[in-house]
């Protein structure tokens, strides 16, 4: 597995904790908690760029929110699954704020995350969402 898509679901897991721990980010950036084997043999590469991701996101969460809100048809924000929204959010931040990455590796390595982590048709979901959302940027460019 290429070192990109193993920091983007570093990143993936670091956002679903810090959701699930109420918007805690203590030990969010030294990966706390992955298990100490796994923390230990992480490669400093895929670690920085997973630090990369997560903090960016978080650091524009307003404006990565906003982004996926105005584009969810027919479903709240509230109800989204934690897997999908964390998915959400890295992709997001992603074709906003790193438009040196293409926005088709950005949205390909979301379905593909979302498609081994969450529900079987979440991959869909988080497609059609970063797709609509791919689409208002380019319109605004």
């Amino acid at each position: 597995m290429a070192s990109r898509r193993k920091a983007r679901i570093l990143a993936f897991q670091a956002l679903y904790a810090w959701d699930a721990s109420g918007g805690d980010v203590a030990g969010l950036y030294d990966f706390a908690w992955l298990e100490d084997d796994k923390r230990a043999s992480l490669d400093e590469e895929v670690a920085a760029f997973a630090r990369l991701l997560a903090a960016g996101t978080l650091e524009n969460i307003e404006a990565v929110d906003a982004a996926i809100k105005a584009h969810l048809e027919n479903w709240s924000f509230e109800r989204l699954k934690r897997v999908d929204l964390a998915v959400l959010r890295i992709g997001t931040y992603s074709l906003l704020f790193q438009r040196d990455i293409p926005a088709q590796i950005t949205i390909d390595e979301a379905i593909e995350i979302v498609k081994e982590y969450g529900s079987e048709d979440s991959y869909r979901f988080v497609n059609g969402v970063l797709d609509g959302i791919w689409k208002s940027i380019r319109e605004e460019t």
